[in-house]
């Protein structure tokens, strides 16, 4: 799993049949400190997230479509829990959302 804050939601009105119906969501990796890393990713909302909220992600395609239900899913990064804190041992300190 991997860190990430979303950064806004994603409106698709022509997507995949599978897609239909659900939320969508920019994000962009984070550090446990919070700082944001890498190209934006958009992902499938699976936890009730929303702009602004650290959450962890799953980024590969087999665990994605396991998490759906749907082995042909053309989904890759699923977003599958909202983070309330990191605590971080050796002086990293504790980021909350």
């Amino acid at each position: 799993m991997i860190l990430a804050r979303v950064i806004g939601d994603v409106t698709a009105t022509v997507k995949h049949p599978i897609l239909e119906g659900e939320k969508l969501l920019m994000l962009r990796t984070a550090r446990p400190d919070g700082t944001l890393t890498g190209a934006p990713l958009i992902a499938l909302d699976r936890a009730q997230a929303g702009p602004g909220d650290t959450v962890l992600i799953i980024d590969e395609g087999n665990s994605a479509r396991m998490i759906l239900g749907v082995p042909q899913a053309p989904m890759r990064t699923v977003v599958v829990g909202i983070v309330d804190s990191v605590d971080m041992e050796e002086g990293g300190g504790r980021h909350g959302r």
